[in-house]
């Protein structure tokens, strides 16, 4: 359950050492990432966190979604990394599912942006494993909040992951719901086949841009992405 986060962290050759503690976040507890957090903060150059909702997971797959989360948050630092002579984006894995988006969608001020992969560079590599932080961090912040709204399927705890407990509550409780009704929304007409919310995200998502999201009020933006058509809340983030 959840959205895919992706973390961008940008350094250059000024930056100094490492904050005391970093470590892949895989290899930290809950704690002692949050308590490692705010000097990743302070370290770099930039950092972002992109998402791909689940309804984007659902809609284009995990890989296309992990690409759309990346390039999401390379666009958020793309400012700092616009006077770069020559940025490379250090991918942690074996396959660079990055590169095409970048040759399709460009950065804005950043024609040219070359991706290197490397296996466990999380762990061996300290700006991946301050990205893989300010991810980890990130999402399960917002798991935590969904729990609050959607309580029952434990996510506080598992976070969105495939917990035997999680299981069981997709199993008993109502996997997704029609969203409310809305007579304003297309001059009054029947929109529930239009837009659903899933208990996944919280979030409603609309069939179309230019109409507000439910849950903060931004307007629903879309983009064509390897040839389907996305929607997604600036100010949800999904």
């Amino acid at each position: 359950a959840g959205p895919v986060a992706v973390g961008a962290f940008a350094i250059g050759p000024g930056d100094g050492g490492m904050p005391a503690g970093l470590r892949d976040s895989k290899l930290l507890s809950e704690r002692r990432r949050e308590a490692v957090l705010p000097a990743v903060q302070q370290w770099g150059v930039a950092r972002s966190v992109g998402l791909a909702s689940a309804i984007e997971i659902d809609r284009i797959g995990i890989v296309a979604s992990l690409a759309l989360a990346a390039h999401r948050a390379l666009v958020a630092i793309a400012p700092q990394l616009a006077g770069a002579s020559a940025p490379v984006v250090l991918l942690d894995g074996s396959h660079d599912w990055l590169a095409p988006v970048l040759r399709e969608r460009p950065l804005p001020g950043v024609p040219r942006i070359g991706v290197t992969t490397r296996v466990k560079a999380d762990r061996d590599c300290a700006s991946v494993a301050a990205a893989s932080v300010l991810a980890k961090v990130h999402r399960d912040r917002l798991m935590i909040d969904a729990d609050a709204r959607e309580p029952g399927y434990g996510w506080a705890g598992n976070k969105g992951y495939g917990a035997a407990t999680h299981f069981a509550a997709i199993a008993e409780l109502d996997h997704d719901r029609p969203a409310p009704d809305d007579p304003e929304l297309d001059g009054g007409e029947d929109t529930q086949a239009r837009r659903r919310v899933r208990r996944s995200t919280g979030v409603y998502v609309y069939r179309r841009d230019g109409r507000e999201c439910l849950r903060c009020g931004s307007i629903i933006a879309a983009a064509d992405f390897h040839g389907r058509r996305l929607f997604w809340c600036p100010g949800c983030q999904t």
